[in-house]
Formats: C-alpha cells, sequence, structure tokens
C-alpha cells in the first residue's frame, strides 16, 4: 500500500512538471520574435516593389537634388583644382608695376623709361620685363575699316622676353626676336586675333602701317590684358608708331620665398622719385579672388540644391501617407497575425529609408557623372571629393527617417479591427 501510495506520488510529480515544462513551451512559443535588419530590409522592399511607379517617382525628387548638390560641389572642387594646377604652373611669383595717379593732378602718371632696368636690380628678382602702350594706334583688318571699329585691340610695345616673364606660349606661329622687333611685324593676343579674323602670314593696317602677323599667343591667364593686345616690338614702336619709350606695365617675377619683400620695394625703386605714384599688384590674387567669388555662387547653388532635397523629402513622405492609408488591409492583417505595433513602424520606416537611400545613390552618380562631362568638356580634372557622396547619402538617409517617422507612426496606431473594417 506504502509503495503504491508512493509510487502515484511520483506519477503525479512527473505529470505535474510534465505539464509545468510543456506549459513554459507553450508560453516560449507565444513570445513575439523579433525583426532582424535583412528581415526589414525585404519586407520594406516589398512594400516598394508593389508600386514600382510611384516609389521611382518619388525616388526621383530625392535624386535630383543630391545631384544637384553633387555636381556643384564636384564642378566647384574641379575647378579649384584646376585653378590650383594653373598657379602651380605659372607660379605665384608674379608681380605687376604700372602708374597710378599724380598726386595733385587728376591725370595718370608715367613711369621713368629706365624704370625696368632698375626693378631688375632689386636682388630677389629674378626677371623683369614691360609693355608699353601706344594710345594713337589702332589696328584694322584691312585699310578699309571705318577708323571707330577698332575692336578695342591696344597696341602695345613690348620687350622681348615678356613671354618667359609672364608664362604666355605661342599658339601659332612664332615670337618676336632680334629681328623682327624692329621691323613692322605684330604677334596677336588670342581676343585680338579672333577679333581681327588675322591669322599667321597675314598683313594687318596698324597704326597707318601694314605689320605682318608673325605670331598668335595662346590665353595668359596670369596678364589677360595681353589677350586684346597687338604687340610690336619696342624699337619698331618708336620708328614706325611714335612710341615715346616710358612702359606702362612692368611684369616682375621674384623667388618664391621673397615675393611679399620684393612687392614692398617695388614702388620706391620703379619711381624713386614719387614712389605714391606706382600701382603694384600680384596678378595670382586676381585668380583667387575671382574663385572667391565662384564660391559665393557655389553656395548659392548649393542652397537651390538643398531646396530641391526638401521638396524631395517632402514627395517622400506624401508618398508613404498615402500608402499607409492605401495598405490599411495589409496592415490589420499583420496585426491579427501577431505583427507589434514596433514591426509596422519598423516596416514603414525601412521602406522610406530604402526610397531614400534609393534615390541618394542615383543622385550620387547622376551628379558624378555631371561634373565629369563638365570637367572634360572644359579640360579640368574631374573631382568629386568623397565628403560630398558620403555626406550626400547621409543626408537622404536622414530626409528619409524624418519622412517616414510621421507615416511609421500613425501606420503603427491602426488596431487590427479598425484597419480591417470595410469602409
Amino acid at each position: 500500500m506504502a509503495r503504491d501510495l508512493t509510487a502515484g506520488d511520483q506519477t503525479a510529480g512527473n505529470q505535474t512538471a510534465h505539464d509545468r515544462t510543456a506549459g513554459d513551451q507553450n508560453r516560449g512559443e507565444l513570445t513575439t520574435a523579433r525583426m532582424r535588419a535583412g528581415d526589414l530590409a525585404r519586407v520594406g522592399a516589398a512594400g516598394l516593389r508593389s508600386r514600382p511607379l510611384r516609389a521611382v517617382l518619388a525616388a526621383l525628387g530625392i535624386a535630383i537634388g543630391i545631384a544637384a548638390m553633387t555636381a556643384v560641389v564636384g564642378i566647384s572642387a574641379s575647378s579649384q583644382a584646376e585653378l590650383q594646377r594653373t598657379l602651380d604652373r605659372l607660379g605665384t611669383n608674379l608681380l605687376t608695376v604700372g602708374p597710378g595717379n599724380k598726386l595733385f593732378a587728376d591725370e595718370p602718371a608715367t613711369l621713368p623709361v629706365d624704370s625696368v632696368s632698375m626693378v631688375r636690380r632689386i636682388g630677389p628678382v629674378t626677371s623683369a620685363s614691360a609693355t608699353g602702350r601706344v594710345p594713337d594706334a589702332k589696328v584694322y583688318r584691312t585699310d578699309h575699316i571705318p577708323a571707330a571699329e577698332s575692336g578695342s585691340i591696344a597696341v602695345v610695345a613690348t620687350y622681348l622676353d615678356l613671354l618667359g616673364t609672364v608664362g604666355g606660349t605661342v599658339a601659332d606661329g612664332v615670337w618676336l626676336n632680334e629681328a623682327t622687333q624692329r621691323y613692322p611685324a605684330v604677334v596677336l593676343g588670342a581676343g585680338a586675333a579672333s577679333r581681327l579674323g588675322a591669322a599667321v602670314g597675314q598683313p594687318v593696317w596698324l597704326g597707318g602701317e601694314w605689320f605682318d602677323v608673325v605670331g598668335v599667343l595662346d590665353t595668359v591667364p596670369l596678364a589677360p590684358e595681353l589677350d586684346s593686345a597687338a604687340l610690336v616690338g619696342w624699337d619698331a614702336a618708336a620708328a614706325y608708331l611714335g612710341f615715346d619709350g616710358y612702359p606702362t606695365t612692368i611684369y616682375t617675377r621674384a623667388e618664391e620665398s621673397s615675393v611679399e619683400a620684393v612687392a614692398n620695394v617695388l614702388a620706391n625703386t620703379a619711381n624713386p622719385e614719387s614712389p605714391s605714384e606706382v600701382t603694384v599688384s600680384r596678378p595670382s590674387d586676381a585668380l583667387e579672388a575671382g574663385r572667391a567669388a565662384d564660391d559665393a555662387f557655389t553656395g548659392l547653388l548649393l542652397g537651390l540644391g538643398a531646396v530641391a532635397l526638401l521638396v524631395g523629402g517632402v514627395g517622400v513622405a506624401n508618398t508613404m501617407v498615402i500608402s499607409v492609408l492605401e495598405r490599411r488591409g495589409e496592415i490589420g492583417l499583420r496585426r491579427s497575425l501577431g505583427a507589434t505595433r514596433g514591426q509596422i513602424r519598423s516596416q514603414f520606416l525601412a521602406e522610406s529609408l530604402l526610397l531614400c537611400a534609393l534615390g541618394g545613390l542615383g543622385g550620387v552618380l547622376i551628379g558624378i557623372g555631371v561634373t565629369s562631362v563638365y570637367a572634360t568638356v572644359q579640360g579640368w580634372p574631374s573631382v568629386v571629393p568623397a565628403w560630398a557622396s558620403i555626406g550626400a547619402v547621409a543626408a537622404t538617409l536622414l530626409i528619409g527617417a524624418v519622412a517616414g517617422l510621421y507615416p511609421a507612426v500613425r501606420a503603427a496606431r491602426l488596431s487590427p479591427t479598425e484597419a480591417l473594417a470595410v469602409p
């Protein structure tokens, strides 16, 4: 009898333990499973694939804003790289000296005739050359052109070492030499040759004389005034054009480490009697100032790109709100099958992030393509900073999170009965 009771107790105890274990297992099976990142990505992608046209149009709005911003930054960086390459090639050690105005008279001053030789005596100066304006001389394609139609082409006398000092190159023909600088021969700047329609070997009517065109220059970035000039030899200008021999611009190259020191003494050296009537400038500063103006314009374009990106974000938010309204049945069914509010919220937030990520990546690729094409056409190096691409994608993800937050919260608040209710 005792053994029977003991066996019964053990059986009952075993059954109780089994029931408890089974209950624990049942309770474990009812525990809500967490959605992994891969699951969220698949669910979000499925929502986008169900409405591909709407998803593409919404992503396109984001892509346009990102492409605009990436292209603006890329083109600006490419322009900066080209400027730096130009300065590396031409140097930043070129200084120019010119006459200012007389101190007590409203008329231009003049530099002394021997100012170039005096500048050359400065120790750190490596080279110095000059041009002299011939104001009464005009240049025309033929002698039948009316006098008033000069095309604003300046006629200047020049030293033979000018081209090497300013870093210029000859596009066609040759530069002046010891022989041609004494005879009626002329070298045209790039702009002057274009306006005159003249080429090497053709004569032009210059100061009442026929001058043979012996060369045409390339554009001179550090001396743009030469692009619209007709350059003749110093001796020829005096012999044929009545040139007075006064230089109007002195181009000076100095050692890189002494540029500032040379600039400080140029005025006193070029015109010791009236240094206040001398102006000294650094052409590379003008290029960098132009670059600063470009940066301001770039900032404006970036602002417009940001507006386009904001509009794209509003479009994504609108798309997600409509998606929530259209998919009430799907939301109700998922809630009925055990999906939590957090899972519904994560699903729609994932859709928004995927939508913006697609637009962002597409916009970055478009922006890089636009930058490459534009830089190639301009002959610039194509540069798109890594921070611009990474920042663009990060911006789209932020836009996606903000744009999808409200629709996701709204979808999560729908109860199963409300979502499945027939309107």
